[in-house]
């Protein structure tokens, strides 16, 4: 007897449908066939198990299963619930009318319970559109397959609870989310704030700068500055995330089984601080089964990298075409998988390796040798994708024992919110620039003509603090921002000067 059951696999961050058919014929044997990885062919065992529990068994019978399309490798232990179900269903254990409606995953444990699944929300988009009617899995992912309107999610605990329900119509509790109401629940708590951080009123105004604009941000000062203080509180400045941002991220997380269980959107900006000793396939993603790298789990968000010149530079180096195409495509042999990394860099670095560079009263001292060599890990191609440099300096004593709170992270987010909606309506015809940073040449000279008294300004600024080539534009995309915070149709001299003191490291002196 021929049945067939549906699951699905899940290939960059979309989902593909995965028929399993389940042939029971005379004699004995087990065939899994169709490309499984070990984990699905050692599912045997843990369905057998699983069902013996729970008053069912695997019948002394030849059993041919087949994971179609074929030629389409399987990984992972999500389809046990599936196998199971299909087994059953062949050897006329239960009966199951309407089981082509579903769509059923889960991973088995000997006892019957389900396991959570990775991938649950990109396999529930394309159970909608391939006009499933259920999609059953299990309930620590029920809320975040919910998201989707028009499907039927049903969360379950324990494999008996899917037997019963096609078996005797014992219903299971359909999890339903009102998707809008769960995005805007969590959207004015942010769990760092900026009245936490006390002083440093000149580095929260860079901050709001860079997140009104979108633009990369590198914090140079010795050790307890603040600089990571600083860093995780940007996410909580930017501009809320939109429902389909909020989805396009979750479903990044989801294929990595991040998205916390029983949660169901991410409603907040992600953060993201790899460790310096972290590997490039790490970083932009990749492995013999592609899976998204820290630059992608950082999309829509921001991507935090303490003690930049500690990186390897090749980890660096790979970080460049990402930073400019907003995605990173993975190529294999046989499929090719992209994945989207649109993220704000922030970037933060001792300025020597002692960390206490231009300090007399220095613990450690580094000699310019020394010096020289750490800052060259830092390649130009990728300062040239940081449009801010600034440097931090240690708080004060008094401004530490101040008890007064600072300006908090929603007052400073209605500004970047207000900053950011009239560079939506400046690029509302174009399709690749959304924010300032990502401003190109053309949309420069169209958005960021100076009047003759800025030029001179500018000018001068190049030719006596010696500001490379690289700093023009990086100056000219800053200072439009800092206008459109103020709410200026034209950039004056004052946007200008403001702009120049954010490029540190183009001064002679700095890399050389």
């Amino acid at each position: 007897m021929l049945k067939k059951v549906y699951g699905s696999a899940v290939f960059g961050v979309e989902a593909t449908t995965i028929t399993v058919e389940v042939n029971v014929d005379s004699g004995i044997g087990y065939h899994l066939v169709g490309l499984p990885d070990n984990a699905i062919k050692e599912s045997n065992y843990r369905i057998a198990a699983a069902l013996q529990n729970n008053g069912y068994k695997i019948p002394g019978k030849k059993i041919i299963i087949n994971m179609s399309p074929a030629d389409l490798r399987k990984e992972g232990s999500a389809y046990d619930v599936t196998l199971a179900v299909g087994i059953l269903v062949a050897t006329n254990q239960i009966q199951a009318e309407n089981l082509e409606d579903y769509l059923i995953m889960g991973e088995l444990s000997l006892d019957g319970d389900l396991q959570p699944i990775k991938g649950a929300l990109p396999i529930a988009v394309k159970a909608k559109e391939e006009g499933f009617k259920g999609f059953i899995l299990p309930k620590q992912n029920a809320n975040e397959a919910a998201i989707v309107d028009g499907l039927k999610v049903y969360g379950v605990e324990n494999i008996k609870e899917v037997i019963e329900y096609f078996d005797k119509g014992i219903d299971i509790p359909q999890t339903i989310i009102n998707t809008k109401e769960e995005f805007y629940k969590n959207l004015e708590v942010p769990e760092f704030d900026f009245s936490d951080v006390k002083g440093q009123e000149s580095i929260k105004r860079c901050m709001e700068i860079a997140a009104a604009g979108g633009h990369n941000i590198i914090l140079i000062g010795p050790p307890g500055a603040g600089k990571t203080m600083l860093a995780k509180r940007l996410p909580s400045i930017l501009p809320p995330m939109t429902l389909d941002e909020a989805l396009e991220t979750t479903k990044i997380h989801s294929v990595v089984g991040r998205v916390k269980a029983h949660a169901g959107l991410m409603s907040q900006r992600p953060f993201r601080s790899p460790h310096h000793t972290i590997s490039n396939v790490a970083l932009v993603g990749g492995g013999s089964y592609p899976q998204p790298g820290e630059i992608s789990l950082s999309h829509n968000g921001v991507l935090f990298l303490d003690e930049l010149p500690e990186f390897k530079r090749e980890v660096l180096e790979v970080m460049r075409q990402p930073l400019e195409d907003r995605e990173v495509t993975i190529s294999r042999a046989k499929f090719t998988v992209t994945y989207p990394s649109s993220f704000m860099l922030v970037a933060s670095m001792n300025p020597s390796p002692g960390g206490y560079f231009n300090d007399p009263n220095a613990p450690v001292t580094s000699s310019p040798a020394e010096m020289q060599r750490y800052l060259s890990k830092i390649s130009g191609p990728l300062l040239d994708r940081i449009d801010i440099h600034v440097e931090v300096t240690p708080v004060p004593f008094d401004k530490l024992s101040d008890d007064r709170r600072g300006e908090s992270s929603v007052e400073i987010r209605k500004r970047v919110t207000a900053a950011r909606d009239i560079q939506t309506q400046r690029f509302e015809e174009s399709k690749n620039v959304h924010y300032n940073a990502q401003m190109n040449t053309k949309y420069i000279r169209k958005h960021c003509k100076l009047d003759k008294g800025s030029m001179e300004l500018l000018k001068h600024a190049m030719e006596h603090l010696n500001l490379s080539a690289r700093a023009y534009d990086r100056i000219l995309k800053v200072s439009r921002t800092i206008a459109d915070l103020e709410g200026a149709e034209q950039i004056n001299g004052t946007h200008i000067s403001e702009a120049i003191q954010y490029r540190s490291m183009d001064r002679e002196g700095w890399l050389g």
